[in-house]
């Protein structure tokens, strides 16, 4: 019996001692999220509404979809964020979950337009001859053959999109036309699946027009043109529109360090820190003007990104990796 009581007893002792290894190790992993991973969902958040901007120009309601699913995931990521600054810790479950459903936004968003189905129909019966045969018609203009390519070029079309993050502030109050600014791009532009355009990459604009807030004009306006692009020592000429002015967590550093090679989340997530979303305040009318809609001066601070699309193309020669 003694013999019995003793081994009885043993087993509350072998469960405390098995709690007690069990706990750290659940605890580690739960705290094993850490701010960092929190910044970069939301840097996975801005690169998958770029290619959903993308796909805009190839099917449009897919589009449309793929940014609710983004918009439901920014609110999971904030969510997150919130969690881990209040309670200290995070499964690495809940992480990885949001992580992997914004990653197959972004997988989504770049693949292929859906190509409908043609529907097969009987064919109508055929129409009574003519009495006279019909004059034929003219013929059709052929179409302008589109530019060459250059060898070693590559060729990026109308439409495509970038994002610009300004080096200086923009304000509608100082700001005179004529003044130049600079700034640098976020992410690489691929085009056909080849680098075009590397992060990093430093476009240069002038303030083409200007509008200060008066007693009477309660609207501020800018215009901005950007007109080259430069990267690995070559420049080139560019036409490109506003599109949208998004506001950024600011610049951290100095961004004439920023190597065209960077990877795209050190330059987010690092040098130049994080991104917000849509600017308040800012309305993006005809041709690109930017206006403020709160009755004061048109303000765009350093690190601000403005997104612009091409209205012509340009052929670049790749960056060298």
């Amino acid at each position: 019996m003694r013999g019995i009581r003793r081994t009885v007893g043993l087993r509350p002792v072998a469960a405390v001692v098995l709690l007690a290894l069990a706990v750290p190790a659940l605890a580690q992993q739960a705290s094993s999220v850490s701010q960092d991973d929190i910044t970069r969902l939301q840097d996975n958040v801005y690169l998958a509404e770029r290619d959903i901007s993308q796909l805009r120009n190839r099917d449009a309601n897919r589009a449309t979809t793929l940014q609710s699913e983004l918009d439901e995931l920014g609110e999971e990521v904030i969510y997150l964020k919130v969690k881990l600054r209040k309670e200290g810790s995070l499964a690495r479950s809940e992480y990885a979950d949001v992580r992997d459903r914004i990653e197959g936004v972004r997988t989504s968003a770049r693949g292929e337009p859906r190509v409908a189905t043609p529907v097969l129909q009987a064919a109508p019966p055929p129409a009574p001859a003519p009495a006279a045969p019909a004059p034929p018609a003219p013929a059709a203009a052929a179409p302008a053959p589109a530019p060459a390519v250059a060898a070693g070029m590559i060729a990026i079309p109308s439409g495509a999109e970038l994002d610009v993050r300004l080096q200086q502030r923009l304000n509608s109050g100082t700001a005179q036309v004529e003044d130049r600014f600079e700034g640098t791009t976020i992410a690489d532009l691929g085009i056909d699946g080849r680098l075009a355009i590397p992060a990093g990459a430093v476009v240069r604009g002038v303030v083409s027009n200007v509008e200060p807030a008066t007693r009477t004009n309660r609207t501020a306006r800018m215009t901005l043109t950007f007109d080259q692009v430069t990267f690995d020592g070559r420049s080139y000429p560019i036409r490109v529109t506003v599109t949208q002015a998004l506001e950024g967590e600011g610049i951290r550093g100095e961004t004439g360090r920023t190597a065209a090679g960077a990877t795209v989340g050190g330059i987010i997530g690092g040098i130049l820190g994080g991104f917000k979303g849509a600017m308040a305040g800012v309305l993006i009318g005809g041709g690109g003007t930017i206006a403020a809609t709160e009755g004061r001066e048109l303000d765009l601070p350093q690190g601000a990104v403005l997104r612009v699309r091409f209205d012509s193309p340009v052929q670049v020669q790749p960056p060298a990796r």
